[in-house]
């Protein structure tokens, strides 16, 4: 569902099976954002994004979690400067726009906000 409806704002995807394949991907391709899991075979998603944010070639690439899991994960994910934590079932419209505010900072920066 997440590749269809942002595969219609033209996003294009790497899938990797587990852990070290999504490291091996990352390192190659250097990718915009990072979609992770946290339940990966081989090596998980906390560990997959602890990696990528200690290694200067991938350490400012957004991560954001989307994950069944929620107890006790999202004070680490926050910890571990990943940009966002998404439980699933996904709020679509919440994370499409947070997708597309990570995708696109400077345009997000030209907006006006409201005075509190």
């Amino acid at each position: 569902m997440v590749k269809f409806r942002l595969g219609a704002f033209g996003c294009e995807f790497l899938v990797a099976g587990d852990g070290l394949q999504a490291l091996s991907q990352a390192r190659q391709f250097q990718p915009d954002l990072i979609l992770l899991d946290i339940l990966l075979p081989d090596l998980d998603g906390v560990s997959v994004c602890e990696i990528l944010k200690r290694q200067p070639s991938t350490k400012r690439i957004p991560v954001v979690f989307v994950s069944a899991l929620s107890a006790g994960v999202t004070r680490r994910t926050v910890t571990m400067q990943a940009a966002d934590f998404f439980t699933k079932p996904l709020d679509l419209p919440r994370f499409e726009r947070r997708v597309g505010e990570l995708l696109n900072p400077a345009e997000n920066s030209k907006r006006e906000t409201p005075l509190s």
